[in-house]
């Protein structure tokens, strides 16, 4: 089977994890830089990649890549592109992208201009000068960093954050995609407990309790590359097969909390939703009241701040309330995210590691605290 060069992008600052996850599938990665990972595969590969990949963005297949600093340059080096290895005679292809410290920073011309040449290349290809556009969609991605251009079509649809269990949110939630990331850098153990007091509409918990029973993350919605003609579905019943056979059991005990009803309520829908209840506990509880006598345990939580929250005395007493309640806590390590550059202040204790995070376009700090046991 044909191999292309596959396009992964990514938050800043969780590249490694997800070049991590890419090898764990089997493949070899070519490049890893800002906000993407290269490697190649076939369908098969695009398939089990927007499956399996939790802390991705989303996936693309690259069609090809040149440095263009003029709009004839563009043009040209579109057009001489194979777009009929990928676009039919009724291919719906609309054009989308961005330019970043680049000559050609006019983003409506750029779409203009890359939509004409492929019809162009398109047209010597087929022999016809109309194309209707009415089957199935092919989004093409354009990216222009330092003049050198990127042509992609996407292969996820909606981004992969999007899991399908999470129908309503609180007002400010953690994206999936950082969630997972997060608690993957916790190694929290499969047979412990995993303890978020903030749990919103439950991200977190939710996240931990499918790494934990090793759910693939998109086991319950749709993709765009179903619908592309290349694209065998027996790639995706076979992926799908085997990820429900790779389904386990787990101790883990997830202890969700929030001091808010509607996040209580919430974080229980969205865990039936994602099927793991079963390994999740939640109640109405404020962070002050939070204790735990048992020894060894992880917390991951995202205080309230911000949107959350409009009065910032609260949260930084939230945050006081937090760091006294670690200090009752025998081995525990806390991983929190937080744009609250007085974090460690109020905390009343410096971190042991610190990690700089980008939560949607939110700018954030991850603080990490280890138990003695784990620093050793």
């Amino acid at each position: 089977m044909e191999k292309f060069e596959i396009v992964v992008t990514t938050m800043f600052g969780i590249e490694s994890i997800v070049a991590k996850e890419i090898r764990n599938l089997g493949y070899e990665t070519k490049e890893v830089i800002d906000g993407r990972i290269t490697f190649y595969g076939d369908f098969e590969a695009v398939a089990r990649a927007n499956l399996w990949l939790r802390c991705a963005e989303r996936i693309f297949i690259k069609v090809g890549e040149f440095e263009a600093v003029t709009f004839d340059e563009l043009f040209d080096k579109t057009k001489a592109l194979d777009w009929s290895k990928w676009l039919y005679k009724d291919s719906a292809f609309p054009v989308n992208g961005f330019s970043v410290k680049s000559q050609l920073f006019s983003i409506r011309d750029c779409q203009a201009i890359i939509k004409k040449a492929i019809v162009e290349s398109l047209s010597a290809s087929y022999k016809m000068s109309i194309f209707p556009e009415t089957g199935s969609l092919y989004k093409i991605e354009f990216s222009i960093m330092k003049d050198k251009v990127s042509l992609m079509i996407d292969t996820s649809g909606d981004s992969l954050h999007k899991r399908g269990y999470r129908r309503r949110s609180n007002m400010a939630p953690i994206k999936e995609t950082i969630a997972a990331a997060i608690i993957n850098m916790s190694r929290f153990s499969y047979n412990g407990i995993f303890c978020d007091p903030f749990c919103g509409s439950g991200t977190f918990p939710i996240e931990a309790a499918m790494i934990a029973k090793n759910i693939a993350p998109g086991l319950n919605r749709s993709f765009a590359f179903e619908d592309f003609r290349q694209m065998d579905k027996k790639f995706l019943k076979d992926a799908r097969d085997e990820a429900f056979s790779l389904i386990r059991k787990t101790n883990l005990r997830v202890l969700a909390s929030d001091i808010d009803y509607d996040c209580v309520d919430l974080t229980i829908s969205n865990a039936k939703k994602a099927r793991v209840n079963d390994v999740i506990f939640v109640k109405r509880l404020p962070v002050s009241e939070f204790k735990n006598d048992e020894i060894g345990g992880t917390i991951v939580c995202n205080p309230p701040y911000g949107e959350r929250l409009l009065d910032l005395n609260e949260s930084e007493k939230i945050i006081k309330d937090l760091g006294r309640v670690y200090k009752g806590l025998k081995g525990w390590n806390l991983f929190a995210i937080t744009p609250n550059e007085k974090f460690e202040a109020l905390f009343g204790k410096k971190a042991t590691k610190k990690r700089k995070l980008y939560n949607g376009m939110i700018k954030c700090d991850l603080y990490q605290y280890f138990s003695k046991a784990d620093r050793l």
